[in-house]
């Protein structure tokens, strides 16, 4: 039996501390998907943790995974990165979703895993290595994204008030 080899038994530790960036990801998110189905009591809070977790596996069949190519392959040269490089840009996002969290600062689980991934790279390569075109597009997106989500949300919302508008609100609270 061969011995398991330093870089082998690195991956499989990269991909322990990936395990606690997810987990980290989801002290994010819990807040944003699952507390508020919870608190309404529209679902249990197991249902609701499953409903998110089948939803977020099942998302790439729906939405691509355009933001994964983008990531992987868009913001910098993939050449830089090493699994040193993604070692170094997990540590910095769960220690910045941990103090975020502790400090209560709303922050972005996802940026702050773009954010250390871009660190790291520079650290190891310059700041030659960024793709500033992939760049320019998540940054866009910062802004942009609310907007998409705002706008159809508030059309959604004079369309469902007006639709209830002369229902009793016992009638109301049991369609919702």
């Amino acid at each position: 039996m061969e011995p398991v080899s330093s870089s082998f038994a690195f991956i499989v530790i990269i991909v322990a501390i990936a395990l606690l960036f997810d987990f980290t990801n989801g002290m994010q998110d819990a807040a944003n998907s699952v507390a508020t189905i919870v608190s309404t009591r529209v679902l249990s809070p197991r249902q609701a943790v499953v409903w998110a977790a089948f939803f977020n596996f099942i998302a790439f069949l729906f939405f691509g995974t355009h933001v994964a190519t983008t990531i992987g392959t868009g913001l910098i040269d993939i050449n830089v990165v090493n699994p040193h490089v993604i070692f170094c840009g997990l540590i910095s996002a769960i220690i910045w979703n941990i103090l975020t969290v502790y400090w209560g600062i709303p922050a972005s689980a996802s940026h702050a895993l773009i954010g250390g991934y871009m660190g790291a790279s520079v650290a190891r390569a310059g700041f030659g290595i960024i793709i500033v075109k992939g760049w320019v597009k998540v940054g866009s997106f910062i802004f942009i994204a609310p907007m998409l989500g705002m706008v159809p949300g508030n059309l959604l919302m004079i369309l469902t008030t007006w639709l209830v508008r002369n229902q009793p609100l016992r009638k109301i609270n049991l369609w919702s």
